[in-house]
């Protein structure tokens, strides 16, 4: 099987969407939909590369991203952060928080594929 990819979003439709194009691509696909014990649960997934929605049930993508960032097993793990919110203040704090890299909702198919192949080959 190809590699892994954790998807942690709250949106049914795009978890169902995004689910079956990667799968289609190859990808093993685990998701998770709140913020709660979203970095146990990357902890326990111990996915190739993670894609973060920003507004989350519990806790924001942003505090997660920040908690990956300052934990040594999770550090160097590729994260692609989703928002439907596309601010330049936006983007730039997942910059800041190490974000691989950004994308806004909606997004193509395509876009999404390649941004994950390109992430997992670093």
């Amino acid at each position: 099987m190809g590699k892994h990819v954790l998807l942690i979003e709250d949106e049914p439709n795009i978890i169902e969407a995004v689910s079956f194009l990667l799968s289609r691509d190859g990808w093993s696909v685990s998701t998770h939909s709140n913020g709660h014990d979203a970095v146990d649960v990357i902890l326990l997934k111990r996915p190739d590369v993670l894609v973060l929605d920003v507004m989350l049930p519990g806790r924001s993508g942003f505090d997660i991203l920040a908690q990956v960032r300052s934990t040594a097993d999770l550090q160097g793990l590729p994260v692609l952060m989703l928002t439907a919110r596309g601010q330049l203040k936006d983007r730039e704090m997942a910059e800041r928080l190490g974000a691989t890299r950004f994308m806004t909702k909606p997004f193509s198919n395509s876009d999404i594929i390649k941004a994950l192949h390109e992430m997992s080959e670093v």
